[in-house]
């Protein structure tokens, strides 16, 4: 028939082959920044697992020190396991580690924290504002407790971490800070009333932290993920609610941490050096 293509067997193997490569996930990469990260210490709050798990070993493949804390709300001793277990494999890329169990809702505990890790590695350079928990109920459900510790842990923990290191950042005339926020500080979804007000408070956090600090040479900047492949995402977040995610977002799959952590050490280079007060979405285009 007229204007009908016909495609050659080989022709339509190439083009089978494309839309086949098209539909796969691929696994993000480390990205390498040369020497920029090179001797700098960090501190990553919450970096046990997940996405702060990321960000430290991306820290320190690019030649950071990196120290960071974890806390258990259940008092078990698991989450004392991974942390152990994390900072044994950045051990292995042959930088400083040091992990210490901090309650970032403590602002006496952060300063201890902050101090000790000081004593261990000197000069401090890196803040990345990880720390985060998630207690999701409709607003009529919600209790006291359930709205005060994400508030607590996710906006007033990055606070106290802010305030223990911007004296020494100032002084030295060097820092960098990224703060986690989320999607859902821009865009919330039912049931979020208080993560989502904690994690756009964290955005007003870093542009005022921006502001105040960028006079003394200090960069602050947030980054917001969307749904990212944790555990406590895929055991906690019913599979409906994945799919509607991966389906919403542009590039059809839901994020992985180290898609965040390539961002946020990015953001603590050198080549970021003229960036401050930006929030970069880490969401695969949810947000569009």
């Amino acid at each position: 028939m007229p204007g009908t293509i016909v495609r050659m067997p080989e022709e339509t193997a190439v083009v089978e082959q494309l839309l086949e490569d098209l539909g796969e996930e691929t696994q993000p990469k480390s990205l390498k920044y040369g020497s920029s990260l090179r001797g700098r210490a960090a501190i990553v709050t919450g970096g046990a697992t997940g996405i702060g798990r990321a960000i430290a070993l991306e820290l320190a493949r690019n030649g950071a020190h990196v120290a960071f804390n974890y806390f258990s709300y259940d008092g078990g001793g698991e989450m004392h396991a991974e942390a152990e277990d994390t900072a044994r494999e950045i051990r292995q890329l042959e930088v400083k580690v040091r992990c210490e169990e901090c309650d970032v809702r403590d602002a006496a505990a952060v300063e201890r924290f902050v101090r000790n890790t000081q004593d261990e590695f000197g000069a401090l350079h890196i803040l990345v504002n990880n720390a985060g928990i998630a207690r999701d109920r409709a607003i009529w459900r919600l209790s006291d407790e359930q709205w005060r510790s994400v508030l607590d842990t996710n906006l007033t923990g990055a606070f106290h971490m802010i305030r223990a290191l911007a004296p020494m950042f100032r002084r030295q005339h060097d820092g960098k800070i990224v703060n986690v926020s989320s999607v859902h500080g821009i865009r919330s979804e039912f049931g979020l009333a208080n993560y989502s007000a904690s994690k756009a408070g964290l955005l007003g956090l870093t542009r005022s932290a921006a502001l105040e600090l960028g006079p003394s040479n200090v960069n602050v900047n947030a980054v917001a993920p969307g749904y990212i492949r944790t555990t406590r995402l895929t055991s906690g977040v019913p599979a409906e609610i994945l799919d509607t995610a991966r389906e919403r977002a542009v590039l059809g799959r839901l994020g992985d941490p180290q898609d965040v952590a390539n961002v946020v050490v990015f953001l603590c280079s050198e080549y970021a050096r003229h960036i401050t007060g930006a929030v970069i979405p880490v969401d695969g285009g949810h947000l569009l």
